[in-house]
């Protein structure tokens, strides 16, 4: 299968691309300016004629930095414009890919509590279920047009060679790490290795529409603490208090850290996806190159 693949050079990118190309399929990386540019609204639409499938993997990063008002416009615009484009161009090709697999975000529910969210789940209130729901919306016009869309709403992301596990390990080394707020959160989380092979599936699958990518077992933020502490034989005694997390990162905080969204992965589990990593501990271990398993 000839794939076109936008955001190829992040973390999911990185991973996702060698474990196509190994399962016999065709790459093509959208490179920006060269390919398009979601800025400018510009886009080589004759290197998309005739791909089978398009994953569309592009958007700012949330993390690294505070919200401020530019960066959340960053935010929202990389990934609704980038996916307007990118579907208006699908849509009006003479050669239509099969499907369309694009990222989303378990954001899109907002802060639940111990509420069990499905994919059918309505949307949250804040700033992510808003952006969420736009960037959702944007693939419209290839839906319109009779192409396979899938969502696939992506929780944590863990990961032993980036992202926001490689951000909390330092403080954890150095026995300072702690639950965050009341620790009561739910943090639903997936492996890299299970989130690439959760796009990889709903490329092959019967699915459309919204996909939680997420473990079937989500863990509150004390659970996860515990489990990660436990991981690399290191305390976990020192909380941040919720007020010293909104200190730090402002409103980042809430809608990442402290929000609680206890994600279930209903359509994955329907269509018999095979989880390689279910449970949290065994998971970090993993990871973090404890053990073997």
């Amino acid at each position: 299968m000839k794939i076109a693949m936008t955001g190829s050079t992040g973390l999911v990118g990185s991973a996702l691309v060698p474990l196509l190309e190994s399962n016999g399929h065709q790459v093509l990386r959208m490179r920006r300016p060269g390919h398009w540019d979601p800025e400018k609204g510009t886009i080589d639409k004759s290197v998309l004629e005739g791909v089978e499938a398009v994953i569309n993997l592009a958007g700012e990063s949330i993390a690294g930095s505070r919200w401020t008002a530019a960066k959340k416009a960053r935010i929202r615009d990389s990934r609704v414009k980038g996916t307007k484009l990118l579907s208006e161009s699908l849509a009006k090709l003479n050669r239509q890919p099969q499907v369309l697999v694009s990222s989303s975000a378990i954001g899109y529910y907002g802060d639940r509590g111990s509420e069990v969210l499905r994919e059918e789940s309505p949307p949250g209130k804040g700033f992510l279920p808003d952006v969420c729901r736009q960037w959702e919306a944007a693939t419209d016009p290839a839906t319109r047009a009779g192409i396979r869309v899938v969502h696939v709403r992506t929780g944590l992301v863990l990961s032993g060679k980036g992202g926001a596990l490689r951000q909390m390990l330092l403080p954890f080394k150095l026995g300072v790490g702690g639950k965050i707020g009341s620790g009561r959160q739910y943090w639903s989380w997936i492996s890299l290795d299970d989130l690439c092979g959760a796009f990889v599936h709903s490329l092959q699958a019967n699915v459309h529409g919204p996909v939680n990518a997420v473990s079937p077992t989500p863990a509150t933020n004390l659970e996860f603490t515990k489990a990660l502490g436990h991981a690399i034989s290191r305390p976990t005694i020192f909380p941040m208090p919720a007020f010293a997390a909104r200190i730090a990162l402002g409103e980042m905080a809430g809608e990442l850290l402290l929000a609680s969204a206890r994600v279930e992965p209903t359509k994955l589990m329907a269509t018999r996806f095979g989880f390689r990593h279910r449970d949290l501990e065994p998971t970090l271990r993993y990871l973090l190159g404890k053990n073997a398993g």
